[in-house]
């Protein structure tokens, strides 16, 4: 017999073996063990983790150059012109609310006063010798009339008196310290001269600005960072927020804010430029790992699991905080999302939360419901 006649019969004979496999299987039950089969690895569970989602709420971190003035400052003038003839100011001083800075020539001030006092007496003798004569019918009650009011004339003309000779003296208006002065005495000095700057620096004003998507979300005793720009070692200060501004500005999008520092060792200065930190807090969203989050061609989305069943729920991307994010989405109290094992979820899995496993990070099985596809 030839080779090729071998071969021939032994190909026969695997094609009716094959034949016969595949008609008698269905007899002996080898296609139901293999329906089996499959079913059972439909149904095989596997392991997950999953993690709580969290609900936190968004912060706005707004970082802005500031610079810093005095809590109060004024810039101080004579009120009147006159020779100087003392001065209290010295570069640096303490000074106390009230306390004399700088006095002008005030002797013709002085005599008017004096004066104004003497003309007050007289007035007030007739007026007290009138109204004896009056109760005895001596005098006419125009008479008495007259004699009080020139009593009242006479106090208004001492009090104009006292203040020009006030005038003649600069006095603190605040408690502060005082800048330099080249005000010297027997200077000649007029309403336009300035004799010193007085700063209250018991505590600064620090003037930033912030974008306008921040309107309306800060308000006064909101807490600030605040470090010295030039890089000085320290701490970051706490401060507060002062006040607000009312208007944005059309041009640069933004409004003024001022953060109140307090400065009880004197150590800042007005002018100095600072470094602002502001965290505010924003509405309140889910927060997941960031692992859990998965893209499609529809865009980002994670597997959360409720009552058992996972399902596909798309997000957006609000905020990342260290390793979770901060997410849009139709979450609900309760929910986890798949962590780990994203590759074996599909939409309406169910899962088992296996026992001794912790809140935020639990292992579970997972088994396709055999009614999806």
């Amino acid at each position: 017999m030839s080779v090729t006649r071998q071969l021939l019969i032994l190909l026969v004979g695997a094609v009716i073996v094959a034949g016969g496999w595949f008609y008698r299987g269905p007899i002996f039950g080898i296609e139901e063990m293999a329906d089996e089969q499959s079913a059972g690895k439909k149904s095989r569970a596997a392991a997950v983790v999953v993690a709580d989602v969290k609900f936190l709420k968004e912060r706005l971190r707004t970082e802005a150059v500031g610079t810093a003035r005095a809590f109060q400052s004024a810039r101080l003038h004579p009120v009147t012109n006159g020779h100087v003839t003392g001065v209290s100011v010295a570069t640096g001083a303490k000074v106390g609310k009230g306390e004399v800075l700088l006095e002008l020539d005030h002797k013709s001030e002085t005599l008017a006063v004096d004066l104004a006092r003497v003309r007050l007496e007289a007035a007030q003798r007739i007026a007290e010798r009138l109204s004896k004569l009056r109760r005895s019918g001596a005098s006419t009650q125009a008479a008495l009339d007259d004699a009080v009011t020139a009593v009242d004339a006479a106090k208004i003309e001492l009090e104009r008196a006292q203040v020009a000779l006030d005038d003649r003296y600069v006095l603190a208006p605040f408690s502060g310290r005082i800048g330099m002065t080249d005000i010297d005495v027997g200077d000649r000095v007029d309403t336009s001269t300035e004799i010193a700057v007085l700063d209250d620096r018991s505590a600064l004003l620090i003037r930033f600005e912030v974008p306008e998507a921040m309107h309306g979300r800060i308000a006064v005793g909101d807490p600030v960072g605040l470090a010295l720009w030039s890089g000085e070692s320290g701490p970051v200060e706490d401060g507060t927020i002062y006040d607000t501004g009312s208007r944005i500005d059309e041009a640069t999008r933004t409004f003024v804010v001022r953060a109140r520092i307090p400065n009880p060792d004197d150590r800042f200065r007005p002018g100095m430029s600072f470094r602002v930190t502001l965290d505010v807090e924003g509405p309140e969203r889910a927060s997941v790992p960031e692992v859990a989050i998965q893209w499609g061609g529809d865009g980002s989305f994670v597997w959360a699991i409720s009552n058992g069943v996972a399902r596909r729920l798309p997000v957006s991307i609000v905020q990342r905080q260290a390793s979770t994010v901060l997410l849009n989405g139709a979450f609900e109290q309760g929910d986890k999302v798949v962590t780990q094992g994203l590759h074996r979820m599909r939409e309406g899995t169910k899962v088992e939360i296996l026992p001794g496993a912790g809140p935020e990070a639990a292992p579970v099985k997972a088994y396709q419901d055999a009614t999806t596809s």
